[in-house]
This record gives structure tokens, sequence and C-alpha cells, in this order.
């Protein structure tokens, strides 16, 4: 397969791109290709002085790049000729298979749905986060910033779309989905929460489990934890700053050392049409070496058209059940 990388794209930028890029192209097996997008006078004197051979690599030449906190819609559209741009262009006529970057993230979201288009029957994309579980296992939380303001059939559709990605790139049998409120009895929580249960209840779409606490997160009692993005990203955040602060103290925990974004890379904009990788702003070289293996593990899963499939076979089942009320 072919992964797309923006070499331009990030707080570190170009450095930490091309290094984690070195890192990935060798455990990546030979039949791959990494696609560095980028200014290529810039990408092959890098790649030299980190005793890299560029021809180990694809290099796609751009001349603009969208900067960190430019607007995502003007950026997009004004500068055709960016890393993030012509990235999406390729990732649309397939001559890329999966696109990653660290840039942007209001530009990945725009490129993502004018470019490769949402999933039809999804109403949001989404985003997500690893939850490491005190087991030993993972968990995945849903959104994480990209729908702050969320009604209850999008919340409804982040379980499947959660559910999906557990079971296919993480191997969860039958993920448990629990929704994060304030309290597990049905009736608690803000309307959002409230009504949202309602529809998830009886779903048979996927694994319903009920209502989940926050205290609940790092347990095992749920494999995809479904929330708004406003609420998630605090979660995120929050659990990032725990790392942090064990780490400043000099302390060294197997649990919290797994809340280390590095080791996840990026996230997957769930419910488009093709394979999108989000890594953090301040991703270094080994965030970005991982955020290529997940593309390739996304990419390879068949996660977008595993959603596709989910959504039509939902909306075959509304429309026969719409159907039969009506005859009813």
């Amino acid at each position: 397969m072919k992964i797309g990388l923006d070499v331009m794209g990030g707080d570190y930028a170009p450095d930490s791109m091309l290094a984690g890029a070195v890192l990935a192209q060798k455990e990546l097996p030979s039949t791959d290709r990494i696609v560095l997008i980028g200014k290529e006078d810039i990408i092959i004197q890098k790649l030299k002085e980190l005793g890299a051979d560029p021809a180990l690599f694809d290099i796609v030449h751009t001349s603009e790049v969208i900067g960190m906190g430019e607007s995502p819609t003007k950026a997009f559209t004004q500068k055709p000729d960016s890393s993030i741009t012509k990235g999406f262009r390729m990732l649309k006529k397939g001559l890329i298979d999966s696109f990653a970057s660290a840039g942007n993230t209001g530009a990945m979201l725009v490129g993502s749905i004018y470019s490769v288009n949402v999933v039809q029957g999804i109403i949001r994309p989404a985003t997500t986060s690893v939850l490491p579980k005190v087991n030993g296992g993972v968990g995945v939380l849903i959104d994480v910033g990209t729908n702050p303001d969320s009604k209850p059939d999008v919340l409804y559709q982040f379980g499947m779309l959660g559910s999906i990605f557990a079971e296919h790139v993480y191997g969860i049998e039958k993920p448990r989905v629990g929704l994060l409120n304030i309290g597990e009895e049905e009736e608690k929580g803000n309307l959002l929460s409230q009504s949202a249960f309602r529809l998830m209840k009886d779903t048979q779409d996927y694994n319903f489990i009920g209502n989940v606490e926050s205290r609940d997160l790092f347990t095992d009692k749920a494999d995809v934890i479904v929330c708004d993005g406003f609420t998630g990203n605090i979660v995120l955040k929050q659990a990032e700053s725990m790392y942090h602060l064990v780490k400043e103290r000099g302390l060294s925990d197997e649990f919290f050392d797994r809340m280390n974004y590095e080791k996840y890379g990026g996230t997957p904009i769930l419910g488009v049409n093709g394979c999108v990788i989000i890594g953090h702003g301040i991703s270094n070289d080994v965030a970005i070496k991982n955020m290529l293996l997940l593309s390739k593990d996304v990419f390879e899963a068949k996660v977008s058209e595993k959603i596709s499939q989910a959504l039509a076979q939902y909306t075959e089942t509304r429309a026969f059940n719409d159907k039969a009320g009506e005859e009813s």
C-alpha cells in the first residue's frame, strides 16, 4: 500500500515527520511505500541528514503550507498546492491509500468532508482516543473533539462507529458500548444523555450496555465509551495531563505510561470514505512512526467499507420498521 504523510504539518515539522517516517519505513514490509508530501528540497536534505536513502520513499513536491492557526476552510481552498490539499487530491484519485497529518486538524476535517466525502448515512464524522485499561487491554473513547455540540442521533451513530473500529482494528469481539453519564440509571444526565440513552437501549446495531461513569473509563466495564466531543476532549486532555504529572515527578508506572499519546500515534476520522489519520500537533518521531503504522492497520481493516455496510443495513432496517409502523 501507499501511505501518504503530510511532512509540513505539525509543531515540529518537518524534522519529526521525516524522522518518524524513517522509523516506520524500517518496520513496514518492503511492499509498502511511504509517500512524503511537502517541499522536495527540504525532504531530501533532511533524509540525508538522518542517514536515510531518499530512494526508499516516494516524494511529492508542494510549494505551500497550511499553518496550525489558519482558518481551515479558507486555507484548504486558497492553498491548492499545500501538503494537506495535495494529499487529499491524491487520496481521492487513489494515488495513495491513506493520508496522515499532525498539522491543522480543522483543515484535515474539511479535506475529509469535501474531498473523500462522508459515508452515506453518517450525520457527523468522529474521532477517537485509546483508553488504556487497568487489566492491560484497551478501550475506545468517541468523540474526542470533532463534534463539541452533538444531538442524540449523532451519539447513537458514534456507538456504531466506535464498535466497528474497536472490533476490526483492536480485535475486540462484540465490543460493549457504554454512554458516558453522571450516573448509571436511565433517567440520569442532561437532556442529550437521556435522549441518546432511549435511542441506544434497544438497539440491534451494537452491544449497548447502558450508562457508564467517569470512574469506569479505565476499567473493563465497557470497550467503547460514547460522549459528545466537548466532554471527550476534556477527558482526553485530563488523561494526558495525568501522564505528564507522573513523569514530571520522576515516577515510573506501567499503567500511566500507556497514557502516553506517542504509543498510539493518532486517530482515524471515522465516517468518511477513506483512510484519514490525524496526529497530535506536538508529535515527535515515535508518535509519527506509530501514526503511519496505524494508517496501515486502519486501511487493511477496511474500516470505512465496514462502516458503509453497517449504515446501509441500518438504513434498510429503519425503512422497514417505519413502513411496518405505518401499515399497522
